[in-house]
């Protein structure tokens, strides 16, 4: 176990609420994954006032934990990723395409997606606490076609061509994530598409408001582009656009985001 990371794993757990052992076991990485899915929510809000996002370990623990703000992929799983190998996991940074919005297979999207590969007791395991409203509860085996039960959803990885795709079973019908062929994204490139995503004019993260978040019960909440989600954990939706004068107290309420001051 790293004992000089800036991660204090005891106010760590305290920001999840979680309560288990600090062990390296499949039931560890299962309980993490979906305690830090529930309590830290997704969200843009510094991309979106065009402020820098900054990925080195000390500044997510402070800025996620010890300000209990949010924050997207690089930044959700860069702390997770951290967590994991302090506490003796095998863990490495994997890079993925966000398909969600590029239904066409021919079309490839820029690999601007940072997700965490673990090794464990043989097998391949994927996490994820940082792809918004379909953030991983669960772990998922890294086998082919096998459809995978999480407690917020149904999921499977299938190959096509040598491209792996994370898929969810959302309204009827599986839907791509993203897709990926199991090379690690080492911070260099972490950075790169990091600034890319956080500064390029066309990104979605520049241009609205997300926000994201696991509920106990199963359910999930989503916040994009002024309309507010609640599916419930039987699959039922529940939105409603959201005004510019109430979105401080959404994210509050809902989310437990407190706007950032200038």
């Amino acid at each position: 176990m790293n004992t000089t990371s800036p991660i204090c794993l005891s106010q760590y757990f305290e920001r999840t609420g979680y309560q288990g052992t600090a062990e390296n076991t499949l039931e560890v990485l299962h309980a993490l994954t979906r305690a830090h899915t529930q309590s830290i929510p997704f969200e843009n809000l510094d991309v979106f006032l065009k402020r820098p996002i900054h990925l080195e370990t000390e500044t997510l623990f402070n800025k996620l934990v010890l300000a209990r703000r949010g924050g997207y992929c690089f930044e959700q799983n860069g702390l997770f990723l951290q967590v994991l190998l302090q506490l003796g996991f095998k863990a490495h940074p994997l890079a993925a395409r966000i398909r969600l919005r590029v239904t066409d297979r021919s079309e490839i999207p820029a690999r601007t997606h940072l997700f965490i590969g673990v090794e464990l007791d043989g097998q391949q395991w994927l996490t994820d606490v940082g792809v918004g409203g379909y953030s991983l509860t669960q772990a998922l085996l890294w086998q082919e076609n096998l459809e995978q039960e999480t407690p917020h959803d149904h999921r499977r990885l299938v190959r096509e061509d040598g491209r792996w795709f994370h898929q969810v079973w959302v309204d009827g019908r599986w839907l791509d994530i993203y897709e990926f062929q199991g090379e690690e994204m080492p911070t260099s490139d972490q950075k790169v598409a990091n600034w890319y995503t956080s500064t390029y004019p066309e990104s979605s993260f520049a241009k609205q408001v997300m926000a994201a978040r696991a509920l106990p019960d199963g359910g999930r909440l989503s916040l994009l582009d002024g309309e507010f989600k609640h599916r419930h954990p039987d699959g039922h939706v529940m939105a409603h656009h959201v005004p510019p004068d109430q979105l401080k107290h959404v994210l509050l309420e809902q989310f437990a985001i407190r706007w950032p001051e200038a």
